[in-house]
């Protein structure tokens, strides 16, 4: 009996031993948005301005485009309208080449403004910044794990308390300014 208890009392150690160092390995996680932390931090970079700039530019080019096919549009309206049909199937074909103009031309501009976007995303000055004071947030609140929530799209939920994209952003220009 004496044998039992005193197996049963150091089995009880050993699992509270178990218990408690266990508590100390447990992970604690935090989210940041770094597009938001992009956003916010470097819109007023002279980079992200030209990239604005640019993109504002093609924008307009693509409006400027599509007023001009809106307007054979209603040229074309007219036309029917005069029974005029050499000039109706004129303008369809216009209307055609322009319309797969602005196509193209929107295809391609997205796509190099999407590269544009990753590219000053991923700057190394921007990313080791961003990695010092993530990294100096992590350890002096106590986070073992930092998740980029926009590249997690499994994540369904979190807690608010746990986001540090806030914190992120104040630190960088905090640090900007000095």
């Amino acid at each position: 009996m004496f044998k039992r208890v005193v197996i049963f009392f150091v089995l009880n150690v050993i699992c509270i031993g178990f218990v408690f160092g266990q508590s100390s390995m447990i992970t604690r996680l935090a989210v940041v948005d770094l597009p938001r932390v992009y956003t916010t931090f470097f819109q007023e970079s002279r980079a992200v301005r030209e990239f604005m700039t640019r993109s504002t530019n093609v924008q307009n080019e693509i409006d400027r485009m599509q007023r001009e096919i809106q307007n054979l549009r209603s040229t074309q309206a007219e036309a029917i309208s005069r029974d005029n049909q050499a000039e109706v199937i004129r303008l369809e074909t216009e209307i055609n080449r322009r319309t797969e103009n602005l196509r193209a031309y929107h295809q391609a501009r997205t796509a190099e403004l999407e590269t544009a976007r990753r590219n000053l995303m991923q700057s190394p000055s921007f990313l080791s910044q961003v990695h010092n004071e993530i990294r100096f947030i992590a350890e002096s609140e106590g986070y073992t794990m930092v998740i980029d929530k926009s590249n997690m799209p499994g994540i369904v939920w979190y807690s608010p308390a746990v986001d540090i994209t806030d914190r992120l952003i104040q630190r960088l220009q905090s640090t900007s300014r000095n």
